[in-house]
């Protein structure tokens, strides 16, 4: 009887070593990959302007600008953070931006009301990222600025407005949305972004809730704000799509991008899809990580600028 007590108690001794190893094994996988809070220790150059696109006080961008004449080829940069103040502003997008700019390429990181600001919501947060994107003519008055040669990127709920912001021309004129003559893009780059508002309501219990402040009610409250700001819905764009995401990432997971890489193709959207290994969610803009070498290269493809 002693002798098997002791065989039992070793047996849950393994059981327990062996759980406690996964777990361990498993941690240490996840600690692999970057936390938004990495993101902010990474360093990053001063703007050299921050302008105001309008009279709020979150109604602003940083200008950067790379040596030489130009003029030079534009990314408008939209931060993400689920559409909330509390979570992320455009320091987010600083060390990406910072990165493009030294690599020869102009960048305009917006900020913006979010949907917790005054303001914000429906239909403020969509117009403040229209209007955004559209003072860059006002900056290439005073600035060596090509907006023959202009590119949107965002990640997250970024990857969204950028998403949004280069479909403008579609909108109907009777939307609240509605700006004429919205400036036109060579195309958009979603990073680990959010493409499709009803399903993302559904994967997220943490970033799908903002989506009803941002189109001012559900799905089944306001269908007709749903097709006038998700991507998915507005299809097809009628500019080029560039998807990248991670493998690994929990936030904005493949599965959503596959799905409306799949059907902008269908509907003759010129997209491509990319998705990283050993990748998660914030690797992507992260200048200091591998997956950047792809994130650099797909803003040169889409400006057709040559890499120096």
């Amino acid at each position: 009887m002693e002798t098997g007590i002791i065989m039992n108690c070793k047996r849950i001794y393994t059981f327990v070593t062996l759980v406690f190893m996964y777990a361990f094994s498993n941690s240490s996988a996840i600690a692999q990959f970057l936390t938004q809070q990495d993101i902010a220790r990474l360093p990053a150059a001063p703007a050299d302007h921050r302008i105001p696109y309008g009279k709020d006080p979150f109604q602003f961008g940083d200008l950067r600008l790379p040596k030489g004449k130009g003029p030079h080829p534009v990314a408008i940069v939209v931060h993400g953070g689920c559409w909330l103040s509390a979570f992320a502003d455009l320091r987010l997008t600083a060390p990406l931006s910072d990165a493009l700019t030294r690599a020869g390429i102009a960048t305009w990181n917006v900020e913006f009301r979010r949907v917790d600001n005054p303001g914000g919501g429906w239909p403020g947060t969509l117009l403040d990222v229209a209007n955004a994107v559209d003072h860059a003519r006002e900056l290439a008055t005073k600035y060596p600025l090509d907006l023959k040669r202009v590119v949107i990127i965002g990640n997250s709920a970024g990857g969204h407005l950028a998403l949004w912001a280069a479909a403008r021309h579609r909108l109907p004129e009777k939307s609240p949305l509605f700006i004429k003559n919205p400036l036109p893009v060579r195309g958009a780059i979603n990073l680990g972004g959010i493409s499709d508002l009803k399903s993302y309501l559904q994967e997220s219990a943490v970033c799908g809730k903002p989506i009803i402040r941002l189109v001012g009610g559900s799905p089944n409250e306001a269908p007709e704000r749903y097709r006038e700001t998700s991507p998915i819905e507005m299809l097809p764009l009628g500019v080029k799509q560039t998807l990248i995401v991670g493998a690994h990432d929990t936030i904005v997971r493949p599965e959503h991008s596959k799905a409306y890489a799949a059907a902008a193709q269908n509907s003759g959207d010129d997209v491509q899809l990319i998705v990283l290994d050993n990748t998660a969610h914030f690797e992507v803009i992260a200048p200091s990580s591998p997956a950047w070498a792809t994130v650099e290269n797909a803003v040169f493809s889409l400006l057709s600028v040559t890499k120096k």
